[in-house]
């Protein structure tokens, strides 16, 4: 193994990649909110100059060592940068999405003990609602962003074994659970998430990606990418003008977002393949992907052999299982197939109900063994504990693994439907036939029989003809309801909340 383990802390990892590579640019596509000292196209040293400043005012506002800082703003990088300035104080980032509701909020805060909460414009009336936080622990941006701090305060660290960070499960069932990781924990995933990185031959070109900031991936992500000293652009706006803007200026040689971000622009990688003929490298964050929508940028690129690479894994395990997709190897590919895992640091198996191993070909539960397991879920270890089975972690969802140890990703085990081996493989199928589809969903109506829910692509009419003869030997399905993909209930991620979903049909 090329990279071996050491402690992840934020900061720190932030400020040696900003002396190794004081001059690799970081290119932002709006105005920095909580930065507004940094310009548009920046770079790894004047950024970390920024956090330094920034912790220091942090400091002079009262946040200390060992505090909980909620960080429940805007999706944006600064989002990021807040939470290394966090870090540089030793207190404890809890990353946040913003869509969560004042009482999901006072929950958590609940459960974090008198924490501090940093907030922006998008999350004032949600702030302004919460009842369980004290007012002298809210920092709003816009009033603090501008200030300098009187004076630069020394950075302090917490143990490697202690909470260092917290980010939160998707919520897809409820409320989310805080997931504990300490810096010990974070290390082994950036050993995997930096072997992953070091594939690519060119070091130094520049990464635009589009993930929530606020999910467990993006802070390996960005710290492995910044030990190669790669170009960082992170993405608000996915519209065409800003992507062509964008591109066609700096032409970025990687790109990663959620899989249903990928298969939105996937029409806009069809009409104008252009945009994205820069690319070399695809990854889809933590899930699986149609083969339709990576054959799209597969064929926009402009390289030889472009990768396009699905990595599947869970905010408590970190990355897990993965494969390389190619031109060549699509056709021959059944995307519910995730791959293997990083020898000497992940691997899965499948389980029944009681965590025995299942044989080869019979489907279960879908376990992690991962080194990089979070600690725990705070304030709920019992929650936590429950999905543990020695040194493995049931993720929740339903698979099987074939002779040959790969892994087949079937569908969460909360939303299985009688009669139907794979919701996913099916929506798949639809998507690849259908370019007029933006999301094809199958949940369970009040009887419990296969419902789609279908979302049409812009300036898109839905073809009747085409959807019945797509069907014709496929499992029973509903005559399905359209509805605007906007509307559909997603987490921060953009994964659907199905059984959300499901509720709001019944009523």
């Amino acid at each position: 193994m090329k990279f071996k383990h050491e402690p992840l802390n934020l900061y720190l990892n932030f400020k040696k990649s900003a002396e190794q590579f004081p001059y690799s640019p970081i290119i932002f596509d709006q105005t920095v909110g909580a930065f507004p000292e940094l310009a548009l196209e920046t770079t790894y040293q004047k950024t970390h100059q920024a956090i330094v400043d920034k912790a220091s005012l942090l400091s002079e506002l009262g946040i200390k060592k060992s505090d909980k800082v909620i960080i429940f703003k805007s999706s944006a990088f600064d989002t990021y940068l807040l939470a290394v300035a966090v870090s540089y104080l030793g207190a404890v980032p809890a990353m946040i999405s913003y869509h969560l509701p004042a009482e999901t909020m006072d929950i958590l805060a609940g459960r974090l003990d008198d924490p501090w909460l940093i907030y922006d414009q998008v999350t004032d009336q949600t702030v302004t609602e919460m009842k369980n936080l004290k007012n002298s622990k809210k920092l709003s941006v816009s009033k603090f962003a501008s200030q300098k701090p009187s004076h630069l305060v020394d950075s302090q660290q917490l143990d490697n074994d202690e909470i260092a960070y917290l980010t939160h499960t998707s919520g897809t069932t409820g409320v989310p659970k805080l997931i504990a990781h300490s810096a010990n924990s974070m290390g082994w995933r950036w050993v995997l998430q930096r072997t992953v990185m070091d594939w690519m031959p060119d070091k130094k070109e520049i990464l635009a990606f589009h993930i929530s900031p606020v999910h467990s991936r993006f802070n390996i992500g960005v710290s492995s990418a910044m030990t190669f000293g790669f170009g960082l652009m992170p993405l608000n706006d996915l519209s065409r003008i800003n992507l062509v803007n964008l591109f066609s200026k700096h032409q970025p040689y990687a790109f990663e977002t959620h899989p249903n971000d990928f298969v939105r622009l996937a029409n806009l990688a069809k009409q104008e393949p252009e945009i994205f003929s820069s690319i070399r490298y695809l990854h889809s964050t933590f899930d699986a992907i149609n083969k339709e929508t990576m054959h799209t940028f597969l064929s926009a690129s402009k390289h030889d052999n472009p990768v396009f690479l699905q990595i599947y894994g869970q905010s408590e395990c970190g990355p897990m299982i993965w494969k390389k997709h190619r031109l060549s190897t699509l056709a021959d590919t059944d995307a519910r197939e995730m791959g293997i895992g990083m020898p000497g640091l992940s691997k899965a198996r499948i389980a029944d109900e009681n965590g025995n191993e299942c044989p080869a070909g019979i489907p279960g539960r879908i376990h992690f063994l991962s080194k990089g397991r979070a600690l725990t879920y705070y304030k709920e270890e019992d929650r936590f504990n429950k999905e543990v089975y020695g040194d493995w972690w049931d993720t929740g969802d339903w698979g099987l693994m074939n002779e040959e140890g790969n892994l087949f990703l079937h569908d969460r085990q909360v939303d299985l439907i009688d009669k139907i081996e794979s919701n996913l493989a099916i929506e798949d199928l639809l998507l690849d036939q259908h370019d007029f589809l933006d999301e094809v969903v199958i949940i369970r109506d009040k009887s419990g029989k296969p419902q789609p829910i279908l979302a049409l692509a812009d300036n898109a009419e839905m073809d009747w003809s085409a959807w019945w003869a797509s069907i014709v030997d496929l499992p029973f399905l509903n005559e399905p309801i359209l509805m605007a993909y906007d509307e559909i209930p997603r987490t921060a991620t953009m994964k659907v909340q199905r059984l959300a979903l499901e509720r709001d049909l019944a009523k």
